[in-house]
């Protein structure tokens, strides 16, 4: 065995996911509280194998909220590091459509930006806040309640 062989390690698994910051006019984003946990997040998933991230995007919030949406950037890349998760979050407008829950949302709301933090985990929550700041992308790993601070 050559000594590259020896010293391979094998490739990890990460899976990719994306969500929809949908920002309406009034300021209020919208949020969905989880079939599955109880949490209140932004609409997202697991990105499909053949689509482009901002497809997928649009795809999860029609799914889990009836909302239509326009894709606008990108805000935000956050890994959970428990999980190997891997999220991309776009700021997105609202252009049709109606709420409604799905299989993957209980209820679907519009909240004010000052509501999110109680409502949501800190590592949730600062997806939104991250979308309704500047038009930098922010860069944030979790444990999938709290963020860690690269050290």
């Amino acid at each position: 065995m050559s000594t590259a062989a020896q010293f391979r390690r094998p490739t990890p698994l990460h899976s990719v996911s994306v969500a929809g910051a949908v920002v309406r006019g009034d300021g209020r984003v919208l949020v969905i509280r989880r079939a599955d946990n109880g949490r209140w997040e932004l609409p997202g998933g697991v990105l499909e194998i053949d689509e482009a991230p901002e497809a997928g995007a649009r795809r999860e919030v029609l799914e889990e909220t009836g909302i239509d949406v326009e894709v606008q950037q990108l805000t935000g890349v956050y890994k959970n590091m428990a999980r190997g998760i891997i999220a991309l979050v776009f700021r997105c407008t609202p252009v049709g459509g109606s709420e409604r829950t799905s299989a993957e949302s209980a209820a679907v709301s519009w909240m004010a930006p000052d509501e999110l933090a109680s409502a949501m985990t800190e590592a949730y929550a600062v997806r939104l806040l991250d979308a309704l700041g500047d038009d930098t992308p922010h860069v944030r790993i979790h444990d999938g309640r709290r963020l860690i601070t690269p050290g």
